[in-house]
Formats: structure tokens, C-alpha cells, sequence
């Protein structure tokens, strides 16, 4: 696939959307709600509010497992792909991305599904490819505990190769509706797909005709060796975290190379790393709302969720020390890698006692933590856009829905008024926003020469 479009580079802006908002604490604001995240019409609004930005998408991530103590924070959401569908009725532009998982689905019903919010949205979807680390989540499951980091990428590997071939079975031709002769659909046109590998046996063909955008977009967002590997192949656009501008653009270098190894135009991978915007309308009142947060983080609670990720116990974690020399190295992780490494080099380099680290992860768990005035927030997105390190970002608002307006009506503007991002949609699908072209169906007839 390649890209389209024309004219001077544009930035993609996406909306990760959590609840009452990415910072740790952000539900204990007085304004906050504290049932957010089983909230409809709080993300309809959100979503309403993405699109009056004109920003390319909004995004949902998920995980198959109930994570942390609900005693210290709102821990309930929706099923993202159900939430997809009731947004898609109240908007009509904004792209739509949930996370599912390859672990634990089946890739004809999350295909159905995928392809069913691809056909209520108009083309908009988009799907997050995820691998799912954690025993808990495999408990659920019928399972001891998690397959290893290799075997779910494989697992994930053969998982995309039968979806994309069930999001193809039917040719763009196939629904005729012929109501004269009686005839509406050409059976030629709709194809079993007769997938038999290690994991999955798939007859197909699916029961759900190819969306107007062809597939949902595919969405990655692990940084492994295994994870970019996997992109390379695979992946539209590519979540990813990083603090420095250096590991940044290593990293925005990497992974185009890597996509252009595997045969594919490097265009046709948007990377876009996650940023939390805490927009102030003065720096000392951006650094004051980012005070009040972290001030909010009970300490016991984010230690114990730290030595989660880090695979310690939370006893070893003081908080007024650095983090302990004999961290176990990240080969012998078996669930987040990239993260766990981020996370690890972040404590290490800037010498952070436990407890700054929890202030510095607090607003989110790694990502780059912008705080300052609309200019500087637009200053630093344009920065990094332009010295190659990011084709656009993943906005991580801390705090929910106040964040997201004052990005909408702050810091879009600028970026527009700089001819950095779209004053107007100029497309209808995912596809479009991010300026890819609709797949070639794999079943199509290759036209013989005369």
C-alpha cells in the first residue's frame, strides 16, 4: 500500500480517551465524575468535541482483564467495539479506533465486529492491535497463565493474516441487488478463505461485505523487537512512547526502515507518540494544575501498581531510594517490554527516588508530559514533527473533558494558523484522514493482458 495525497506534510492528531482523563488522580478533582468510564453520553461529548477539532481520530484502549485495586480508583469501562458503534451515531467524520486483543478473541467474531462498526461508521474504524501481557488476563481465559512474548506475536501474525483476508471476501462488486433478474449478490465475488495454521482453522467467507474504506485501519502499538517487527508488516499507524527526542527519532527512523524492508512504502505508517498536554494560561499555572495532580497520587497505591510492571514486589520499591539495582533485564520479561525498558531508563538516568518516578509516570504511565501555555504545548508538537520524530500524536489529556477543550480550542489553532494541521475534513474514512489508500482486495481478478 501507499500513501496519497499531496502538498506540504500534515500532522495526525488522535485523542486517547480514559474516563475522567490519563492522570492517575484526576478523578478525585471536584469536577471530575467519577462513573466516566461507563458513561456514554461523557464520551459522545468527547468525541463531538475531537471532531469540532478536526482531529483524524479518537481511541480506546482495553484490556480482557479487571487491573489494580477498585478501591483506589474507577476501574470500570465499556467494551470498546460497543462503545465504537453508539459515538458513531452522534458524529460523522472522526476516525473511531478500539483495542482488541489476539490473545484472547477469535478472528471471525472480531473481525465481525470490526467490519460491523466499519459499515455503522461509515469507514471510520480503526483497530489496535494488541498482544496482552499478564497471567491475570489469561486466568480469564481457561489458561495458568500468559503464552510467551514470541508466541503471542506469532499467534498475533497469523491472527492478521486471516482477518485481512476475511475483511476481503467479499469483492467491492459482489452486491449486485438486482431486483429485476433477482439476483443480489454475485457468488463469485464472495470467497471462502480455507485458512488452516497453528492457531486458527477459518472456512469464511465472512458474513459482512467489504466497508467502503476496505479494512479498518491497523493500529500497533507495542515497541519490542518483536512489537516493531510486527508493525513493519502490519501496522497503519504505530502508538508509541518515548520521553527524549533522540529515542524519538531512533525510533521514527527504525521503524520506517523496517517498513520499508518488508516491502512497504514507509509512508504508509503514521507514528505518532503519546503526549499529555497540561495546558495552563501561563507556564506557572500549567506547573500548578500538574502540582495539584500529582499531590492527589496516594503513594502506597501507584507503588504497588510500579512493581507490577517493573516484576518486583512492592516492598523492595522504597520510596525515598532509587529503584534497586538488580532489576531483572528486560529479556526475561515476558509482558511489556518496551514499557517495563522506557520506565527503567527513565528512573536510571534522571537518578528519581520511587517517589518521583510515580509524580513523573502519574500523568501517563511514560508518555511525555507536556506542561505550559497553548504556544509552547504547539511549540513542542511542531518540534518534534519536524526534525523526524513524529508524524503526528497520540493526545493524552490529564484531565477529562477540560483537557480536551482547551486542546481543541487552544492549541489546534495554532497548529492550523501555522498550516501544520487541516482547518477542514477533505476525506469521510480513517483511511482518507490518515492518507492511505483503500487495500487491494486479495481475492481480486488480476486483469489478463490482451
Amino acid at each position: 500500500m501507499s500513501a496519497c495525497g499531496s502538498g506540504p506534510r500534515q500532522l495526525h492528531l488522535n485523542a486517547f480517551l480514559m474516563s475522567t482523563g490519563h492522570h492517575e488522580a484526576s478523578w478525585r478533582l471536584p469536577q471530575s465524575n467519577s462513573s466516566a468510564g461507563t458513561d456514554v453520553a461523557h464520551f459522545q461529548r468527547l468525541a463531538r468535541t475531537a471532531e469540532r477539532g478536526k482531529l483524524d481520530s479518537i481511541f480506546f484502549a482495553d484490556s480482557p482483564v479487571l487491573h489494580g485495586n477498585v478501591a483506589q480508583r474507577p476501574y470500570g469501562s465499556l467494551e470498546p467495539t460497543v462503545l465504537l458503534a453508539a459515538i458513531a451515531a452522534v458524529t460523522e467524520r472522526i476516525g473511531l479506533i478500539a483495542t482488541a486483543s489476539t490473545t484472547y478473541n477469535e478472528p471471525y467474531n472480531l473481525t465481525r465486529r470490526l467490519a460491523s462498526v466499519d459499515h455503522i461508521s461509515g469507514g471510520r474504524t480503526g483497530w489496535n492491535v494488541v498482544t496482552t501481557a499478564g497471567d491475570a488476563a489469561a486466568r480469564n481465559f481457561s489458561l495458568a497463565g500468559q503464552p510467551a512474548h514470541s508466541e503471542r506475536y506469532e499467534r498475533a501474525a497469523e491472527f492478521l493474516d486471516v482477518a485481512r483476508r476475511l475483511w476481503d471476501s467479499w469483492e467491492d462488486e459482489a452486491v449486485i441487488a438486482d431486483k429485476a433478474t433477482g439476483v443480489w449478490a454475485d457468488s463469485n465475488r464472495v470467497h471462502p478463505v480455507n485458512h488452516e495454521g497453528r492457531y486458527f482453522q477459518v472456512e469464511g467467507a465472512l458474513d459482512v461485505p467489504r466497508s467502503v474504506q476496505g479494512r479498518p485501519v491497523i493500529v500497533q502499538a507495542g515497541s519490542s523487537e518483536n512489537g516493531k517487527a510486527f508493525a513493519a508488516r502490519y501496522a497503519e499507524a504505530v502508538f508509541t512512547a518515548h520521553q527524549t527526542l533522540s529515542d524519538a527519532q531512533d525510533f521514527y527512523a527504525d521503524l520506517k526502515q523496517r517498513t520499508t524492508a518488508a516491502g512497504r512504502n514507509p509512508d504508509s505508517i503514521k507514528i505518532l507518540p503519546g503526549i499529555v498536554p497540561v495546558i495552563g494560561p501561563t507556564e506557572a499555572e500549567a506547573r500548578r494544575l500538574e502540582q495539584e495532580l500529582d499531590g492527589l497520587i496516594l503513594p502506597e497505591h501507584a507503588r504497588r501498581q510500579l512493581a507490577g510492571v517493573l516484576r518486583v514486589t512492592p516492598e523492595s520499591l522504597e520510596l525515598d531510594r532509587e529503584l534497586p539495582a538488580d532489576l531483572p533485564p528486560e529479556d526475561q520479561i515476558e509482558g511489556s517490554k518496551s514499557r517495563y525498558t522506557l520506565i527503567v531508563n527513565l528512573a536510571r538516568s534522571e537518578r528519581l527516588t520511587v517517589r518521583q518516578l510515580i509524580g513523573r509516570l502519574g500523568g501517563g504511565r511514560g508518555h511525555r508530559t507536556i506542561s505550559g501555555t497553548p504556544e509552547q504545548v504547539a511549540d513542542a508538537i511542531q518540534s518534534w514533527f519536524e526534525v523526524g520524530a513524529a508524524d503526528g500524536f497520540n493526545i493524552m489529556p490529564p484531565v477529562l473533558p477540560s483537557g480536551l477543550d482547551i486542546f481543541v480550542d487552544q492549541v489546534v489553532p495554532i497548529l492550523q494558523n501555522r498550516g501544520l494541521f487541516r482547518t477542514e475534513y477533505t476525506g469521510r474514512t480513517l483511511r482518507e484522514h490518515y492518507g492511505l489508500t483503500k487495500p487491494v482486495n486479495s481475492f481480486e481478478r488480476v486483469p489478463q493482458p490482451a
